[in-house]
């Protein structure tokens, strides 16, 4: 499987918390994706980009919260999140650049 040029669009960047951490220990990585991305086209991008197989994709939508800024109002961008599940013996190094 190739890597294609919207592989990279569909994949924002990997999120690094403390939650997301925890979930590295059951072989889960956590990436923020497109928001109109679906769960085949996450593991597609997932296993074209990093060459590893993907057990299941996970995916929460986070709204954006209204905040104040300057004394004016505004919306934060609503965010995607994929939870990874990797197959046993595959990993992928986020701490690395791609």
């Amino acid at each position: 499987m190739s890597v294609k040029p919207e592989h990279y669009d569909i994949i924002r960047r990997p999120v690094i918390t403390e939650k997301a951490t925890l979930a590295s220990q059951a072989n889960a990585v956590v990436f923020e994706v497109a928001i109109d991305a679906n769960k085949p086209q996450i593991k597609e991008a997932v296993e074209a980009v990093f060459g590893v197989k993907v057990k299941a994709v996970n995916t929460v939508t986070t709204k954006g919260k209204v905040k104040r800024f300057r004394g004016r109002l505004g919306t934060r961008s609503d965010v995607k999140k994929a939870y990874v599940t990797l197959e046993e013996g595959n990993a992928i190094d986020v701490t690395t650049g791609l």
